[in-house]
């Protein structure tokens, strides 16, 4: 390896390293950014090849601009507070009817938003729900993450890391279907059923049967609506086999325009309590993983899948499917899948390999905005700070 090729992977390294570590509280955004500016700087890559980098990232941009907006249009006129206060009245007192309540709400949520609107939107507001019915939020907390992991692939829509792995070419609908509905069920309930067997002893506990309730409001209303209309506009664009970043972003923009005008709210306002530092963060990424891949190692992965795939093709769908579930939780899933989806794309693998490549998201409770737990709630061996976040 050449000096060259060393430089670059270690400000590769130390980039995605300061990505997942966020050292001095500095935001992840910046640590891709700063690593991405310091390979351009340095000339270990041209600006031309950053630039193309940033640029095959742009259905990724568009898709995520889209999602933001709906999930934040949705959580700033009450509609995910409605729907977590929904699920505790409907539960009759009973929290194991709630913890299935909340886990099929998510399960909803992830299929149409994306497993980032379950993480960062519902999940705070099924813990003020449950701190309002003195239920045990654990539990309830526990089915918000695992869900957004479980169901993050029943449809293309339901992860963004869809779209990077398949390198924007999605598979039509119809095709989407046939290789993961399947698999997707019974992710889904296996998660429950493992989930509800762990807190079993949780569950047994009784709640309160009654929350105060305030009716959905008129933005409330019309952001469902927005929602439920882009649903059905990305399925319809998913069933054309068409890209789903621009009528996403375009969806998002008129949910959020529109509904701000019913409610006679300044859209901008909207927009500022958006986590925009998500954008840098995948550009960065972007760069980062182009930079690695002229450095060499998308080559020498390409031989060695080429290789397994000769020889084993069963065999190799399931264990690049593994290797790749490690390396997520080792590192950002993000650029792991970067690096996977730039791998199938030089080898021209089956689509077997790239659709088992498709996991769902190891590093699920890295998706959390920060959620102090009371510590009246700790459990045994749980600390009762514990904190949720999400980097993205």
């Amino acid at each position: 390896m050449t000096f060259h090729q060393e430089a670059i992977w270690a400000i590769a390294a130390l980039a995605t390293a300061g990505v997942i570590i966020q050292p001095f509280r500095v935001p992840e955004w910046v640590w891709a950014v700063i690593g991405a500016a310091a390979l351009v700087l340095t000339g270990l890559i041209p600006l031309t090849m950053a630039e193309t980098g940033l640029l095959k990232g742009g259905d990724v941009y568009l898709f995520l601009i889209g999602m933001m907006l709906l999930s934040e249009t949705a959580r700033a006129n009450g509609l995910f507070d409605w729907i977590a206060t929904w699920a505790v009245n409907h539960a009759a007192g009973s929290t194991a009817k709630l913890f299935t309540l909340v886990y099929l709400a998510g399960v909803v949520v992830t299929m149409f938003m994306s497993n980032d609107a379950t993480a960062v939107v519902l999940t705070p507001a099924v813990f003020e729900a449950a701190k309002k019915a003195k239920a045990d939020p654990l539990p309830l907390l526990f089915a918000c993450a695992l869900v957004a992991n479980a169901a993050s692939f029943v449809l293309p829509v339901s992860n963004p890391a869809n779209l990077v792995l398949y390198d924007g070419a999605l598979p039509a609908l119809g095709s989407w279907i046939r290789s993961f509905a399947l698999p997707s069920l019974l992710a889904i309930v296996t998660t429950y059923g493992v989930l509800r067997l762990m807190e079993q002893s949780h569950l047994r506990q009784d709640c309160i049967s009654q929350v105060g309730t305030t009716p959905l409001t008129l933005g409330g209303k019309a952001a469902f609506v927005g929602i439920a209309l882009t649903a059905l506009l990305l399925v319809t664009v998913s069933a054309f086999d068409l890209p789903l970043g621009l009528p996403t972003a375009l969806a998002g923009i008129g949910t959020a325009l529109g509904v701000s005008t019913l409610a006679r709210r300044s859209p901008i306002a909207l927009m500022r309590d958006i986590s925009w530092g998500v954008l840098p963060l995948v550009g960065g990424l972007f760069v980062l993983v182009a930079a690695v891949e002229s450095a060499g190692v998308v080559g020498v992965l390409d031989h060695l899948l080429q290789h397994a795939a000769n020889t084993d093709l069963v065999a190799t769908a399931w264990g690049a499917g593994t290797l790749l579930a490690f390396i997520s939780n080792i590192m950002n899933n993000l650029p792991a899948g970067l690096i996977a989806s730039e791998t199938v794309a030089q080898t021209h693998v089956s689509r077997l390999v790239v659709d088992n490549l498709l996991e769902p998201d190891p590093k699920v409770f890295e998706q959390y905005q920060p959620v102090v737990i009371h510590p009246s709630l700790r459990r045994d061996g749980v600390n009762g700070d514990m904190d949720w976040y999400c980097p993205t």
